[in-house]
């Protein structure tokens, strides 16, 4: 599927001059930059940096029509097309989203990437939505990625310090940050493990058991570092707080039960751990058999049964079956005497009732254009926390 791709530019000041004539890019991810940068240059010999989406007209973010605000340094020599455009303030504006967002980012990335001895030669920008935006930067020291964080996940760069320390090779190397939602990131090689097989599931839960293992004994230390604290006593407010103003009313019940269940799942006997929050095979990166879980923006500290749940989400009951029963194996191994079955059936609505809270939270952190790319899934995970459990 492609995308028909119009960009309205400004210049570094954010004063508006116009749109380039509509072209087509082959990718059809919205929030997939790369093409679209590369696409205009190609065609009309322009270095933009793409700052946010303005419009889509696709039900799903992804092909369709979509036009993005894009900043160029000096007039372009193409033609430019009219376009009428709301350049207002927004609070919610992230700040790699603004004129001058990416220059700034870029200058901070390339002066530690001096620091560390090793400049970069060529900068792409790859991506940019609500969530991140990345860039790409080469030089003779290797690949190094610029990606820069809203404020809900600026917690991932103290995560991945903690990684770096207690469990090395696991995940992508911290190499900078500024404390401010910026990051240096070293390249990982390899490919994303979208629509991994069962059997892959398999090896990389595995792999992260002893990651979680490790942290038990530095969850407080974390959570003082600024990862969420979702553990049991304090889950419940938090996701009641990130649903106010949505409509919960098909959820009251899991709700209102939410302190109860959880009293339960804490008489399971499994500890908290360092949580990834969003362990899907698209964030684990394989290369000649080794798998590197990447970005830890969901990350928090809680139980540890909700990232088996995620590995596995989507999947047919006797296909996800064997993930989650050697996952319970590795936790009574770790653990006699726990109940891990018992754990995973209680947080199973639990589990989608967080993820509702999560899309509720980005919803209203986020400015009204970039919405659409979360518009259905608070109500997608209120229907998948109501759904029965498996037999």
């Amino acid at each position: 599927m492609s995308r028909t791709v119009t960009l309205v530019l400004v210049d570094s000041a954010g004063d508006p001059l116009g749109a380039l004539p509509p072209f087509d890019v082959p990718s059809s991810w919205w929030q997939e930059v790369g093409p679209v940068v590369a696409e205009a240059h190609r065609r009309y010999g322009v270095e933009v940096a793409v700052l946010r989406l303005l419009t889509g007209d696709a039900p799903l973010p992804m092909g369709g029509t979509v036009t993005y605000l894009a900043q160029v340094d000096g007039p372009p020599a193409a033609p430019l097309v009219p376009a009428k455009l709301d350049l207002s303030a927004d609070p919610l504006r992230a700040p790699y989203a603004e004129p001058g967002g990416p220059a700034r980012s870029l200058a901070w990335a390339t002066a530690e990437l001096r620091r560390l001895g090793r400049p970069a030669e060529t900068v792409v920008q790859q991506r940019t939505w609500n969530l991140s935006a990345v860039w790409r930067l080469d030089g003779p020291g290797g690949t190094a990625w610029l990606k820069q964080v809203p404020v809900f996940f600026r917690h991932e760069a103290a995560v991945l310090r903690w990684l770096g320390r207690a469990a090395p090779g696991k995940t992508s190397t911290l190499l900078a940050d500024d404390g401010d939602g910026r990051m240096l990131i070293e390249h990982v090689p390899g490919e994303d493990r979208y629509g991994a097989p069962v059997e892959e599931r398999l090896a990389m839960a595995a792999d992260f058991h002893p990651v979680q293992v490790r942290s038990v004994p530095d969850v407080a230390s974390m959570v003082a570092a600024g990862v969420p604290d979702l553990r049991a006593d304090a889950l419940p407010g938090w996701v009641r707080d990130r649903l106010v103003g949505h409509d919960t009313s098909p959820v009251q019940s899991l709700l209102a039960g939410l302190e109860e269940r959880l009293d339960e799942v804490r008489g399971c006997g499994l500890p908290d751990t360092l949580v990834h929050g969003d362990l899907h095979p698209g964030n684990v990166r394989a290369d000649a058999g080794r798998h590197v879980i990447i970005d830890w923006g969901d990350a928090f500290v809680g139980h540890p049964a909700f990232d088996a749940l995620r590995l596995v989400e989507g999947l047919a009951d006797d296909v996800a079956a064997p993930v989650l029963a050697e996952w319970c194996a590795r936790w009574r191994a770790e653990v006699p005497g726990c109940e891990p079955e018992r754990a995973v059936e209680l947080l199973r609505p639990v589990a989608a009732l967080r993820l509702a809270a999560v899309y509720a939270m980005f919803l209203d952190g986020i400015e009204a254009s970039e919405r659409v790319y979360h518009a259905t899934d608070v109500d997608t995970y209120f229907a998948q926390a109501l759904a029965p459990a498996a037999p």
